[in-house]
C-alpha cells in the first residue's frame, strides 16, 4: 500500500472513531498521539482538516446526489469513506479524479459490506461528471 493509501486508511479510521464516539477528530488524533508512539502521516493530517472543513458541502452534495440514501441511513464507514473521496474529488487538486474514486473504493471492498463498493463508485461517478458545475 502506498504512503497515501496508508494515510488515507488512517484517516478513516480517525473520522470513523470520532463519529461513533460523537467526538472531534482532532480530539482523537491528539489522544492517538499522546496515548502511543504512533506517527501521523501529514497527508492523513489534510484530509482530515480538508473534510472538517468542507463537510457541510460535502454532506449536502452526498444527500443530494445519493438517490434515495439519507446520511443517516449509509453505513458509518462508508459515510466517512464518501467524505474523503469527495473531499479529494472536489477540493485536492493533487489527487486525479480517477484515484479520488478508485482509492475511495478500495477502502469499501475491505472495509465495508459487499454492495458498498458499487454505492460508493456510482455516487463518486456521480459528483466526478458534475463538478464542474458544483465547483462553479
Amino acid at each position: 500500500m502506498s504512503a497515501r493509501g496508508k494515510a488515507r486508511n488512517r484517516a478513516l479510521d480517525i473520522l470513523f472513531e470520532a463519529e461513533q464516539r460523537s467526538v472531534s477528530a482532532f480530539d482523537v488524533l491528539r489522544a492517538r498521539r499522546e496515548k502511543t508512539d504512533q506517527i501521523i502521516n501529514p497527508y492523513t493530517l489534510e484530509i482530515i482538516e480538508g473534510v472538517l472543513s468542507q463537510q457541510a458541502a460535502i454532506d449536502e452534495f452526498l444527500e443530494t446526489y445519493s438517490q434515495g440514501w439519507s446520511l443517516e441511513r449509509m453505513p458509518s464507514v462508508d459515510r466517512s469513506i464518501l467524505r474523503i473521496g469527495t473531499w479529494e474529488l472536489l477540493y485536492n487538486d493533487d489527487v486525479p479524479d480517477g484515484v479520488a474514486v478508485s482509492e475511495a473504493v478500495a477502502l469499501a471492498k475491505t472495509l465495508s459490506t459487499d454492495e458498498s463498493p458499487q454505492f460508493i463508485n456510482g455516487l463518486l461517478g456521480r459528483l466526478q461528471q458534475l463538478k464542474p458545475s458544483l465547483l462553479a
